[in-house]
């Protein structure tokens, strides 16, 4: 078992790359071994992931970077017209987001994502979470039941700020007997001594042509992931600690006094409820993930083609008519609706027109990633080629 699956609090600050599950699953590891500094033993793919799965901090701090540049200026520039130039969405495509993170055991861990003038806290100190919104000087207080986990209690905080151990289980993930696992050498980031691992995809229909993990030769948590579009030198989208120690933090970090003035809710979480999710919370996540899907499955909204690196969702959505429809009566709304229809109709003039055996629609084609709307109200994604998301329209 992962140790970072045995502590759950630890994955929510940087959750558990799948080591047993890759390693398990016939993940194609390469039997290269890291060109290792001289001050560094070799190591082997199979090695870093088994160092992966047994990370075991006592206590950490640091600052994380996440920058990304999926080759979407047209997207970019819109939601940055419509936020005023700082919003959080913009940096996910073409930008960076900063956050600060604290750990010093289940019980004690913070995370704070940094904005230009505010700050949002996720804190947990004990029985008590906070979470903690600056700018609207607003936060939440939920006392946990004995036996709960962080990630029970917390909102996805880091969603717009994710951890190198976050981006590298997401890649981790996705390897199967069709992606090459090897090493490249040693790396240095945040001061600290590191191996690299590289993951490939071998299907042609990807669009990732490599995720390169540097992983800390003593702790064995990711310090950096970059994820590489086919055929470019420069990643797409990067997840970094900038600095990082491995003191653990004092407990004044997790101590967390109200601002005078501020509005603060209390929210329990039902007993039973922690209790069962408490005994696999992991497995409860993907049950209910799977469940979703089979339910929508059977109404024919939902549904993922392929699998791994190729994988496609396949979802239900607006015909094209009725959103042109929509974007025509700007004029017949209300100020937020008109500004809504606006910004729609914006966002179908950055696509392009696409037509094809399987019927019409328009294409938004990244440098990771492509999203298909066809005309009869199909959305199609995923990592991969628009020619692969072609294919999947036409099979219906």
């Amino acid at each position: 078992m992962s140790v970072l699956r045995s502590r759950p609090a630890l994955r929510w600050l940087i959750p558990s790359a799948a080591a047993v599950v890759v390693i398990g699953g016939g993940a194609a590891a390469g039997t290269i071994v890291a060109n290792a500094d001289p001050a560094l033993p070799e190591r082997s793919a199979a090695q870093l992931l088994v160092d992966l799965q047994s990370a075991d901090p006592s206590g950490f701090s640091g600052t994380v970077v996440q920058s990304a540049d999926l080759g979407l200026p047209g997207i970019a520039g819109l939601l940055g017209n419509a936020t005023g130039g700082s919003g959080n969405l913009t940096s996910l495509i073409a930008g960076s987001n900063t956050a600060r993170l604290w750990y010093a055991g289940e019980e004690k861990m913070r995370f704070s994502l940094l904005g230009t003038s505010s700050e949002t806290d996720v804190i947990r100190n004990g029985s008590d979470v906070w979470v903690w919104d600056s700018k609207e000087n607003t936060g939440t207080h939920v006392k946990l039941p004995a036996g709960a986990t962080t990630g029970e209690a917390a909102p996805s905080a880091s969603a717009l700020a994710v951890s190198p151990q976050e981006a590298a289980d997401a890649a981790l993930a996705a390897i199967d007997g069709s992606t090459r696992v090897e090493t490249t050498g040693a790396a240095e980031v945040a001061g600290r001594d590191a191996y690299e691992l590289v993951i490939s995809p071998r299907d042609a229909d990807s669009l990732v042509g490599q995720v390169r993990l540097a992983i800390d030769a003593k702790e064995h948590i990711p310090l950096r992931v970059d994820v590489y579009a086919k055929n470019t030198t420069k990643p797409a989208i990067r997840v970094a600690f900038e600095q990082i120690d491995f003191t653990v933090p004092d407990d004044q970090q997790f101590a967390f006094n109200p601002p005078a003035g501020a509005k603060i809710s209390e929210e329990a979480i039902p007993e039973d409820m922690t209790k069962e999710a408490g005994k696999d919370a992991h497995k409860a996540a993907a049950e209910a993930e799977k469940a979703a899907r089979e339910a929508g499955a059977e109404k024919n909204d939902f549904k993922v083609v392929g699998e791994g690196w190729t994988s496609i969702a396949v979802a239900k959505g607006p015909r094209l008519d009725d959103l042109s429809e929509f974007t025509g009566k700007s004029g017949e709304q209300s100020a937020e609706g008109a500004e809504a229809s606006q910004l729609a109709e914006q966002f179908l003039g950055t696509l392009q027109p696409v037509s094809g055996a399987w019927g019409s629609g328009k294409l938004l084609a990244g440098s990771l990633f492509t999203v298909l709307l066809t005309d009869d109200g199909r959305i199609l994604a995923g990592a991969v080629t628009p020619e692969a998301l072609y294919e999947a329209a036409a099979a219906k």
